[in-house]
């Protein structure tokens, strides 16, 4: 990332609206990547001379900038330009899809294209297309996400971007699902946690999902779900070395609710930190935290 040959590392995230860029930097994140979304592209190279001086402290940042900075997207390929000249190392990771699979994206979630005031959904992400060619070409490292799924865009994102000190290690993946829309096919072990108390019946949190403070705050509140974890924590301290002695480098842990939004998605964000404190390499996935409840 930094001057003088650092091994360090700076990633600017970037591409079309609606192609993956707030899954990439989660992911990244889980890696151990220092995460900044939508920081103006005038204050990179500031910013970057400020991790400089962390003294290792902070040696692994990724950065989303895209259209929604406005008028200060225009100042990105200045930034950039910028970083080279001060020395600073870094790599553009430019996310793609196609227009269909963009369109279907902006149904399921129901947001709006930051471009779409201006026209309809097709028309926006063409011209966002065209204000973005020249970023494109600047790319070190192109996806095109159309047709990934999240464990597949996740696996290139690690490939690319995971340290090997990551990959050697035993990697966890947690996936908080909904039981209504089918089983992770992937996973190695499925959890079951549609006996907590649910927040989908108290009426101020229904709307909401389980990375939310308040929401997590109700489900983690119980003494049944403190119990759980206990017990279940123990049960994958005794697993996962016996797992590791068999060769196995990853371990894929479905954690299901009703609808895939509320406990399913709590429980999987507790147990991440919760394997994390005792030095586990930890991936989070919330399949179904979009779709409909």
């Amino acid at each position: 990332m930094s001057q003088n040959g650092s091994k360090g590392r700076f990633v600017v995230i970037t591409g079309l609206s609606g192609a993956g860029k707030t899954q990439a930097v989660r992911f990244l994140e889980d890696l151990g990547y220092f995460c900044v979304d939508n920081l103006p592209p005038a204050l990179i190279p500031s910013f970057a001379q400020l991790c400089n001086q962390s003294e290792g402290r902070v040696n692994r940042v990724a950065l989303v900038v895209d259209i929604r900075g406005g008028e200060f997207f225009a100042d990105l390929s200045q930034a950039l330009d910028r970083l080279d000249e001060m020395g600073f190392i870094h790599q553009i990771l430019f996310l793609e899809a196609d227009v269909e699979t963009l369109v279907r994206r902006y149904k399921e979630t129901r947001r709006r294209h930051p471009l779409a005031d201006r026209a309809g959904i097709e028309e926006a992400i063409g011209s966002e297309k065209r204000l973005l060619e020249h970023i494109r070409g600047r790319a070190t490292k192109i996806i095109d996400t159309s047709g990934l799924t999240s464990a597949q865009f996740r696996d290139k994102l690690v490939q690319m971007f995971a340290d090997d000190r990551d990959i050697s290690r035993f990697m966890i993946s947690l996936v908080s699902f909904g039981f209504k829309h089918g089983l992770p096919i992937h996973a190695d072990l499925v959890l079951d946690v549609r006996f907590l108390p649910n927040p989908q019946y108290v009426e101020s949190l229904k709307a909401r999902d389980g990375r939310e403070r308040d929401v997590c705050d109700y489900v983690l509140k119980w003494p049944l779900t403190q119990a759980f974890l206990r017990r279940l924590m123990g049960f994958l301290e005794f697993l996962i070395p016996h797992y590791i002695n068999e060769g196995k480098t990853q371990l894929v842990i479905g954690i299901g609710c009703t609808g895939g939004r509320h406990r399913s998605v709590a429980i999987a964000e507790r147990l991440a930190g919760l394997l994390r404190g005792r030095r586990h390499t930890v991936l989070v996935e919330h399949r179904d935290i979009e779709k409909p409840a």
